[in-house]
């Protein structure tokens, strides 16, 4: 349950998503330089992180 509430802030807010999975991170900067580039690469990056750090 968690990772799909995870999911559905990586579609709307996808640094919220990435923060929730791995904190203040590399990947959460990554995360809000990728959103202000462009609103789609944040979220394949936000689906992403999240789909790779599920399993921890």
């Amino acid at each position: 349950m968690a990772s799909f509430i995870r999911i559905l802030f990586a579609i709307f807010l996808p640094p919220v998503g990435v923060f929730l999975t791995v904190g203040l991170g590399k990947s959460f900067w990554i995360n809000i330089l990728l959103t202000l580039l462009g609103f789609i690469p944040g979220i394949v990056h936000a689906v992403w992180v999240i789909a790779k750090n599920s399993d921890k």
